[in-house]
């Protein structure tokens, strides 16, 4: 299985400071810096999925995920997930487990109507927009609809673990 990294439009250390705080292995990172995030034609243009694929996107690179996830799964790419972090306003429909993160419990509730059809997180308290993608392991929230407390970095963790051990067991 694949890891497909979406960030937002921020600078790259951000991203390298997402990465450094979870244990994802290898995964590839869509250069944010050079193309638009939220367009899914960069990222067809620059990812080339074999298999199964977890993508995990951020702010405007949801915009750009969602998209290329529902036209790679018509392609036969198995979607094993989308973990849309703080997405807001992105419609998030697919035949796929999508995941949303929210910095707050304003937009989790906002964005509910909007899609996403597992498990969700919300920040609280509340924090800054680029504080879930910057430093995951310090934003504390609830997860939805267990109420468990946990970190951000732990519910994405968490989500992982679950999919790779499930297409280790395919």
């Amino acid at each position: 299985m694949e890891i497909l990294i979406c960030p937002g439009m921020h600078p790259p250390a951000l991203t390298d400071a997402f990465l450094s705080k979870l244990s994802l292995g290898n995964c590839q990172v869509f250069p944010s810096d050079r193309f638009p995030v939220y367009s899914p034609r960069h990222l067809l243009d620059f990812f080339s999925p074999q298999d199964a694929v977890l993508i995990i996107a951020f702010s405007a690179g949801v915009v750009g995920a969602i998209a290329a996830a529902r036209i790679w799964q018509r392609q036969g790419i198995r979607i094993a997930a989308l973990i849309a972090i703080d997405g807001w306003g992105v419609p998030l429909f697919g035949e796929f487990p999508i995941h949303r993160v929210s910095h707050d419990h304003f937009t989790h509730w906002s964005s509910l109507m909007m899609g996403g059809n597992a498990t969700h997180f919300y920040a609280d308290p509340p924090v800054e927009h680029l504080m879930l993608w910057q430093s995951p392991t310090t934003v504390k929230g609830i997860v939805k609809p267990s109420n468990a407390v946990v970190t951000a970095a732990t519910f994405i963790s968490e989500i992982i673990s679950e999919i790779v051990e499930h297409y280790k067991l395919d």
